[in-house]
């Protein structure tokens, strides 16, 4: 029996870890469809309304990490490596940070519409969250790990995409937008979503490191 075995031996089965893990992924894919009707909005007086929401799931985010760093500092043994712990809590907080960032530069800049493309960058990120949920769901057991390699390499995927939308995008508002003030209102916004897609590939390569060393 190798040591990752023995190690899986000794470790209690119900860890205080992961129902925490799974609260923060539950609270991100909230804040992800939360976002989506902030994009489907029609009325910019209404936007409001949708940030102020996330706004509050961001901050439910903040506590919820706080109490897995918390345990982390009170525990001493924990299901996997303390880093991977540290980092998949602050990855996964990662990417509801951005998402509440990309919905205050839309509350502060007041750009006259939204882009077009933002429902659909909306539904990329849903989607990651999903599987990000999928993931941490099944982490507690090693026979699931093929599982999450496999959502691990949609999450990637999806970035790609979202890369990929972003370049569209921005192509189009330099050629449309004749305004120079909405163009650095919209650019910013664009630049503060795609970066939403980038924190969830961080929460996939920490999956995959805690599935490699586990496995």
């Amino acid at each position: 029996m190798n040591i990752n075995a023995i190690f899986q031996f000794l470790v209690p089965k119900e860890s205080k870890f992961f129902p925490l893990f799974i609260k923060v992924a539950e609270n991100l894919l909230e804040g992800t469809k939360v976002f989506k009707e902030l994009t489907l909005e029609k009325n910019p007086e209404n936007y409001n309304n949708h940030i102020k929401i996330i706004k509050e799931i961001e901050q439910k985010g903040d506590i919820l990490t706080h109490d897995i760093f918390t345990q982390l500092n009170s525990t001493f043994i924990t299901p996997f490596d303390r880093q991977d712990i540290q980092e998949l809590t602050s990855s996964m907080d990662n990417v509801l940070d951005y998402i509440n960032s990309t919905c205050q530069r839309i509350k502060v800049y007041k750009p006259k519409s939204l882009p077009i493309e933002l429902p659909k960058n909306a539904d990329i990120i849903i989607e990651s969250a999903e599987l990000i949920y999928f993931s941490i769901n099944n982490l507690k057991s090693y026979k699931n790990y093929e599982k999450i390699k496999d959502a691990c390499i949609k999450i990637n995927s999806l970035e790609n995409e979202a890369d990929d939308l972003y370049h569209i995008a921005a192509s189009a508002l330099f050629d449309n937008e004749k305004d120079p003030i909405e163009l650095i209102k919209i650019k910013e916004i664009l630049q503060t979503i795609e970066k939403v897609t980038d924190a969830a590939e961080d929460v996939s390569d920490v999956l995959k490191t805690i599935i490699i060393k586990q496995a």
